[in-house]
């Protein structure tokens, strides 16, 4: 199938179900993403991601142009080769490190200049050439260079960096290689006035996109609002078109986002919370490092089949933990992404059965505080 193929096969009220293919394989959607900002996830190998069931990864165009270097990686063939992971691979434009790194950059229509947070070296991105350094990267999904603004600018201030978003997404496409079996993503913005929303919304998805993105949500809003946007944002996306919520990962969040008809996700939660210490399970989160677990036999999780939760005990995951060995890295990672996958497989299924809503109420009674 071509890359950039994507077929709805089921759906459950606005709930779908599809098949993106790419250069590297197909991805089943809703698809969960786990993000290997630097070429990697973190302590895990391609061969655990793997076995877990992970389809794509997400890799980060900032932190790889500065380390090791976009030039290096096409010379040794590309990030999949560079890495070992054969599955499908997104890059996030480096876009959200100019919301998140706004001490070391400033940002005009001609593109964003930025001090490395490394070394302080002085670097420039623009549109096209954040294109070209996804290009040498290889990535199957490139994204476009946008801006996203904090929860609480003004008006004035998200228009123009939505509307700069419109021309740097112009910007790229005139870029973007012919031919190519690179997908390219625009990415709507327009912050919390939905006004804004739905003229970005218009302009992005009136460009030939292979896929488009709801961005710069889950920058500091009350809940409420972040639902409020994604509701009025995602009917304006094309419906044959896959959908991608960036940067948005609690498993309630997640599922209640599939509801709204988004089909891709991506987020450091699980693996930044594995470092933590905090898990998820099929009976909630656990604090893996509470001493009530100190002399806990069972499993992690029960239900989980994955190899954490198959061969250790809650006892010792926490020696492991609160030890600080490496190895307590490496299994929490390990459970969490599979956690994840799982859901989103069970989500899945739901759709096929028609049993999404039934699906996501277990898990509101599971994590009542992930709201």
């Amino acid at each position: 199938m071509q890359a950039g193929t994507f077929r709805i096969e089921a759906t459950d009220r606005r709930a779908r179900r599809g098949v993106l293919h790419t250069a590297h394989g197909p991805v089943r959607t809703p698809v969960f993403m786990p993000v290997g900002t630097a070429g990697s996830v973190k302590s895990l190998s391609p061969q655990d991601l793997e076995d877990i069931g992970a389809e794509i990864i997400l890799g980060n165009t900032y932190h790889l142009y500065l380390r090791p270097g976009d030039e290096l990686l096409a010379r040794l063939g590309g990030l999949h080769d560079f890495s070992s992971w054969q599955g499908p691979i997104l890059t996030d434009s480096g876009g959200f490190q100019v919301f998140s790194l706004s001490a070391l950059r400033q940002v005009s229509d001609d593109g964003v200049a930025f001090s490395s947070h490394i070394d302080g070296s002085k670097h420039f991105f623009t549109p096209e050439g954040v294109v070209g350094i996804q290009e040498n990267i290889g990535s199957d999904i490139m994204m476009v260079l946008d801006e996203c603004v904090a929860h609480g600018t003004d008006f004035e201030r998200t228009r123009i960096a939505a509307e700069r978003t419109t021309r740097w997404a112009e910007r790229s496409l005139r870029a973007r290689p012919h031919p190519t079996r690179q997908l390219l993503f625009g990415i709507v913005q327009g912050g919390f006035y939905p006004g804004l929303r739905e003229q970005s919304a218009r302009q992005i998805c009136d460009l030939p996109f292979d896929g488009y993105a709801i961005g710069g949500l889950s920058v500091g809003e009350p809940k409420h609002l972040l639902w409020e946007i994604l509701a009025s944002t995602a009917p304006l996306l094309p419906r044959e078109r896959p959908r991608y919520l960036m940067g948005v990962g609690k498993p309630l969040d997640i599922l209640r986002a599939i509801g709204q008809g988004v089909d891709m996700f991506d987020c450091v939660l699980p693996t930044r919370n594995a470092r933590n210490g905090t898990l998820y399970t099929s009976q909630g989160k656990v604090a893996i490092k509470q001493a009530r677990y100190r002399e806990d036999t069972a499993p992690l999780d029960p239900e989980c089949s994955c190899y954490t939760c198959r061969t250790f005990s809650r006892a010792y995951l926490r020696h492991l933990y609160v030890s600080r060995e490496l190895l307590a890295y490496r299994l929490n990672t390990l459970h969490n992404l599979a956690f994840y996958l799982e859901l989103i497989r069970g989500a899945r299924e739901a759709i096929d059965q028609g049993g999404f809503a039934e699906f996501t109420a277990a898990y509101e009674a599971v994590f009542p505080d992930e709201d």
